[in-house]
């Protein structure tokens, strides 16, 4: 399932605020894991991190879910063509754009989403070991959904930034032990959908996005001893494959703060550029991990994992192998999330529609120039 090369997991279980108290949290006895090393080591001494796209969990992947299981919801087969790049990272980090239902529902999709829990379980099977949770649907189902998610991912052992059920839980950073590195992890949110509030007694149970949220929040994780700082940021127009100019502010905003190691971006529901500024990565937009909005448009099927590689020179942490692997939410049926750096099944037209037009957005901010190449 997830794997962290012979380490224990260090685990500070809690969304990181804007302004935030640093506290420390007993490690948790059951999250030490132990797993064989990858079949394909870095080549360099550090740590590999692989980052997805928006799970949007909508109706007709349930039910696809449905009929994989028999009757009983299961997403591991739809989620089964990644299984292998996820597994061979160090950290595989997903983002889990809707709330989490009990397992009796209300299953629900666009625009207030409620996700049935066997998403959760089939994400850690899959091999990701944490989720950034801060997005415009974190309180689509309110305080209860918040809840609800946080311990769904609780039980399948994966942990969470982003949101929070406590205050204290909000205060602490997340800070995972990486093959021997400590990383932290943040998210954020530009904002929450129309109609939808952060509780005015409890505004730290999701992030909002700020440059100065992100860099206090990034400062307090390394006071707390995180030595890499990821940055995952919920941003962006839906359906451009550009950036922003509030995404490009931001992201320079951001980087230029040494506590700010990577951004991971999302939103977009399509693939965006990488792009290296000065020196550090960003992902402006991984695109959709899987998901099946009513009316599929092509770019809204495809996406990208992120891999990087982390390795020391100095007192410093920096990329020195950055990678894209394009995917496809193959529409079937069966519905299936394809690999298309491996998985022979992944029909062709469909594949060089996808891998052309994930290409040139990935590469359309010079990133081949810095360093980024597909496998």
């Amino acid at each position: 399932m997830r794997w962290l090369p012979a380490v224990a997991s260090v685990l500070l279980v809690a969304a990181c605020s804007g302004d935030p108290t640093v506290g420390e949290v007993p490690d948790d006895p059951q999250a030490t894991t132990t797993a064989p090393p990858s079949a394909t080591p870095p080549s360099t001494p550090g740590f590999t991190l692989i980052a997805g796209g928006d799970v949007l969990i909508h109706p007709a992947l349930t039910e696809q879910a449905t009929a994989d299981g028999g009757g009983k919801r299961d997403y591991t087969q739809l989620l089964a063509g990644i299984k292998p790049a996820i597994e061979a990272a160090d950290v595989a980090v997903c983002h889990l754009e809707v709330p989490i239902a009990g397992p009796d529902g209300p299953f629900r999709g666009y625009p207030k989403f409620s996700a049935p829990p066997e998403i959760v379980t089939a994400l850690a099977a899959t091999g990701f070991d944490t989720c950034s949770t801060a997005s415009n649907h974190t309180l689509d189902q309110g305080p209860t959904g918040v809840i609800g998610t946080l311990d769904a991912l609780d039980a399948a052992k994966i942990t969470h930034t982003g949101a929070a059920r406590t205050a204290d839980e909000a205060a602490r950073p997340l800070i995972r032990d990486v093959a021997g590195v400590k990383v932290g992890f943040l998210s954020f949110t530009f904002g929450l959908n129309q109609g939808t509030a952060r509780p005015a007694g409890s505004p730290w149970m999701t992030n909002i996005l700020s440059p100065e949220a992100v860099r206090a929040g990034a400062r307090a994780a390394k006071s707390a001893g995180a030595e890499v700082v990821v940055a995952s940021l919920h941003w962006g127009i839906e359906g451009k494959h550009d950036p922003s100019p509030d995404q490009l502010r931001i992201a320079k905003a951001v980087l230029a703060d040494p506590a700010v190691d990577l951004i991971i971006g999302h939103h977009a529901h399509v693939v965006q550029p990488f792009e290296r500024i000065d020196g550090k990565w960003v992902t402006y937009g991984l695109g959709n991990m899987v998901a099946k909005h009513e009316e599929p448009k092509g770019p809204t099927e495809e996406g990208v994992l992120a891999r990087f590689h982390f390795t020391k020179s100095g007192p410093t942490w920096t990329v020195d192998r950055a990678e894209y692997l394009p995917l496809l939410t193959d529409l079937g049926p069966p519905i299936r999330l394809r690999d298309l750096t491996s998985d022979p099944a992944a029909p062709a037209t469909r594949k060089s529609q996808a891998l052309t037009r994930t290409d040139q957005a990935v590469l359309s901010r010079s990133a081949a120039t810095a360093g980024l190449t597909r496998p």
